[in-house]
């Protein structure tokens, strides 16, 4: 595969497991095209392209030094380094991936999260609510990654001459769709039934040994779950005044991988539950889910940058290879 395909491909794995239907994707990218098409001549030779293509603006291609290279080897972190860089050199590798937005997909990130704005519609929350405590959190993210050295880690692949990507928001899909799929089949009456399952999954266990297991940080362990919400995908942390809303729509349960101190507080008072599973383990999950498909057509994943590799790839005899055991 080529850079291009490894990019390609994981888009449309994203778009396969966003929590939106198509029609609300293929909307998102006509607004965007009708909003490029207005600007002034002047500005439009200055418009990421690339947001008339790829619904997920927090991913992206940094740098190609050689377009039809096959790629055979992987360098795959959460977060890049300068370290990062020189370890792939070493390593030999023909491209690093990079899970977190960096470069132009850290300064478009608050572009992506309008996401949330049907995710948590389709959980129940009325969109004119989410949709108004939404505009001035994107605001304030916008705010945030705009005055943020976004370059550094690509600055530093292009002087050493290393391919390098991010994909973020396909592969949370990824995690968010697995996530939904194993509630749906465990079928919860009680939060403790969730944590339990939680620590069968082999990311989620090391992350455990590693000091950072899944944690209850609203609620109790013998609560009723009530309707439960996995929220994993999105860009970054919504709008801290949420919370009661959710409520209000019947949502007695979240599932999600971080969450700051002062929402915690809210959703005590909300009377919520708060699931979270360790950050790095469950960006791990989804760049795994990805990176079987990586590894099925032949390419070597190296994991670094915290990145717990686990292949569910079966081998000859059935059985789920597994490299951290």
């Amino acid at each position: 595969m080529t850079i291009q395909e490894i990019f390609d491909l994981a888009i449309k794995m994203g778009r396969r497991a966003d929590p939106r239907p198509e029609e609300e994707i293929q909307k998102q990218l006509a607004r965007i095209k009708r909003e490029h098409d207005a600007l002034p001549k002047s500005q439009k030779e200055y418009f990421p392209q690339e947001k008339l293509t790829n619904p997920y603006l927090d991913s992206a291609i940094h740098h190609i030094a050689q377009p039809q290279k096959e790629i055979k080897k992987i360098l795959v972190v959460i977060d890049p380094s300068g370290t990062d860089m020189m370890l792939a050199r070493e390593l030999g590798v023909d491209l690093v991936l990079v899970h977190h937005p960096l470069g132009k997909s850290l300064a478009l990130l608050d572009e992506n999260m309008e996401m949330q704005l049907y995710v948590y519609k389709k959980y129940g929350v009325p969109i004119n609510i989410i949709e108004g405590l939404m505009r001035r959190r994107i605001q304030e993210v916008g705010r945030s990654v705009h005055m943020a050295n976004q370059y550094l880690p690509v600055d530093t692949a292009k002087l050493l001459n290393i391919n390098l990507i991010n994909i973020h928001s396909p592969t949370d899909n990824l995690l968010d769709e697995f996530l939904v799929k194993m509630l749906a089949e465990l079928k919860p009456e009680f939060v403790e039934e969730i944590i339990n399952r939680m620590f069968e999954i082999p990311e989620f266990q090391e992350s455990s040994r590693r000091g950072t297991p899944t944690k209850i940080f609203a609620g109790g362990m013998k609560n009723y779950c009530g309707k439960i919400m996995v929220d994993m995908t999105g860009g970054t942390t919504g709008s801290e005044k949420i919370y009661p809303h959710m409520a209000n729509a019947g949502i007695g349960t979240i599932l999600t991988m971080h969450r700051p101190e002062n929402h915690v507080k809210i959703i005590e008072k909300s009377f919520i539950n708060m699931i979270v599973a360790p950050h790095i383990a469950s960006d791990s999950l989804g760049m795994n889910l990805f990176g079987d498909e990586l590894e099925k057509k032949n390419i070597r994943i190296f994991p670094a940058g915290g990145f717990i590799r686990v292949s569910r790839i079966k081998d000859k005899k059935g059985q789920i290879v597994n490299p951290i055991n």
